[in-house]
């Protein structure tokens, strides 16, 4: 049988209801945080995939115009240094 002094000790121990809620407050209040960085990220990796679409288009456009260059210099007898 469990006196007072038992349950004093075993009240003292365990979780309550209060702090039962404060837990639960403090999960939202992450589950929040992540979903907010979740969404950065998102929109980071959008970000980083917009830049090298554009970053490979602008490669291609630069080599186009490396070979326009040099079919201008052949034709124009110019000799080009690199």
């Amino acid at each position: 049988m469990l006196t007072d002094s038992d349950i004093k000790k075993l009240l003292s121990v365990l979780t309550t209801k209060k702090d039962f809620e404060e837990v639960k407050k403090e999960i939202f209040s992450l589950r929040e945080t992540v979903q907010n960085l979740t969404t950065s990220i998102d929109g980071l990796a959008k970000a980083v995939d917009n830049f090298r679409i554009e970053y490979s288009a602008i490669t291609t456009q630069i080599e186009r115009h490396e070979r326009w260059i040099k079919q201008i210099a052949e034709k124009a007898g110019v000799r080009l240094n690199m």
